[in-house]
């Protein structure tokens, strides 16, 4: 269901994501916070454009770390501002603003990653020639192992470890049981460690 009419206007700035969205665009308190979200369920496109700019890079950042993929990325934390602004109504501040979008943003790129798979009925590409990967001796970058970790692994794993979901927290995102989340964790750690050993060994 899209925005009320009387705020069209707020669908048309949570659809404008910037190419590449930076964090830290503006910084208010969480007192701020709450104010412009009372101001946003109003009506008021100003206060929601300021929630926009403050969370735009926590959004991206969540959506790029699950769906590696900078373009997904964005269309990810389109989504995501689109989907707070229809929802905004439902936000009752029994948690944090930024917590509730967080889920939003956890949830729409876990879709997209959905989406994606069933578009293409393929795991994301791990067949790149060894060379490319090797022979500058240069030790991978943490985000870039987190990345090339196989699809729900790197879910668990950055739910998890980078977001502090709990076991149970992350077994519910993703439809699976508990036990198979700390499965996935512990396989994604024990990859990241020996990809990560292996570099530090070269240096």
């Amino acid at each position: 269901m899209g925005p009320p009419v009387h705020n069209a206007n707020v669908s048309r700035k949570a659809a404008t994501i910037v190419s590449v969205p930076e964090p830290g665009l503006e910084t208010i308190d969480s007192k701020s916070v709450m104010q412009c979200v009372r101001a946003a369920q109003e009506g008021d496109t100003d206060a929601f454009e300021k929630l926009y700019r403050h969370f735009v890079g926590l959004v991206y950042g969540v959506c790029l770390r699950i769906l590696a993929s900078p373009a997904d990325a964005e269309d990810c934390a389109q989504l995501t501002f689109t989907k707070a602004w229809a929802q905004l109504d439902r936000f009752e501040a029994r948690s944090e603003f930024g917590t509730w979008l967080h889920r939003i943003a956890v949830n729409e790129a876990l879709m997209e990653e959905r989406r994606r798979k069933r578009r293409f009925q393929l795991v994301r590409a791990q067949d790149e020639p060894d060379s490319e990967k090797s022979g500058t001796g240069a030790a991978l970058d943490i985000e870039a192992a987190i990345a090339d970790l196989p699809m729900r692994r790197r879910h668990v794993f950055v739910l998890k470890a980078v977001y502090g979901y709990s076991h149970e927290e992350v077994a519910d995102f993703l439809g699976i049981s508990s036990g198979t989340a700390r499965a996935h964790y512990h396989q994604a750690r024990q990859t990241l460690m020996g990809v990560l050993g292996q570099e530090k060994q070269h240096e």
